[in-house]
């Protein structure tokens, strides 16, 4: 069972990687002058069953016309099915919210999240320092632990990624019902801003 978890982990993320190169996510952004970081699972290396790939992009000022630019580059691509744009410049996120669908040749679907976030606000480079810092304090064990959770949760059972991250390394969880219990316990809401 390791090893399945093990190799499923490797072959998505390879994956992802290809769909980041095929869509030229990072190239879309820098012809705006905006700067995309990988955040999230993939940076960490905990991406496990759910297909997500995030990205937070940073630039100033935060222009709706310039981030239409740089998501219809990405939206050229025939495999992009859908994208949906979320205007929150006016929030404390100070972000456009964009989520792009992919679908390639082997059906799988993928799903890009792109945060297009004011440069100099107080989410700059803050995913990019908790994924860092996660990673920093995982243990080999930490690691496995995590990646086994995911591959355990249901696939219609919503858990952020922070969430198991926090568990384990902070709660001690290594098991589903252990899970369970600590998520009651530690009910999350809103943007989650732990960092170990």
């Amino acid at each position: 069972m390791e090893a399945e978890i093990m190799d499923l982990a490797l072959r998505n993320a390879a994956r992802a990687r290809e769909i980041i190169e095929e869509l030229d996510i990072v190239g879309a952004w820098r012809s705006i002058g905006a700067e995309a970081n990988l955040v999230g699972s993939l940076r960490m290396g905990l991406m496990m069953k759910h297909r997500d790939i995030d990205f937070h992009v940073y630039s100033s000022p935060l222009s709706v016309a310039d981030s239409f630019a740089a998501v219809a580059r990405i939206a050229a691509n025939p495999h992009v099915m859908e994208i949906t744009f979320r205007n929150l410049a006016d929030t404390d996120e100070h972000c456009f919210e964009w989520h792009a669908f992919y679908r390639g040749e082997d059906g799988e679907l993928w799903q890009l999240d792109m945060i297009h976030i004011l440069r100099g606000s107080f989410y700059d480079g803050y995913f990019e320092r908790m994924a860092d810092c996660i990673s920093a304090v995982m243990t080999d064990e930490m690691r496995e632990a995590v990646l086994r959770l995911k591959y355990q949760t249901p696939d219609d059972e919503k858990i952020m990624g922070v969430e198991y991250y926090r568990a384990v390394v902070e709660g001690g969880v290594r098991d589903m019902d252990s899970l369970r219990r600590w998520l009651a316990a530690n009910p999350s809401q809103g943007v989650v801003e732990w960092i170990p």
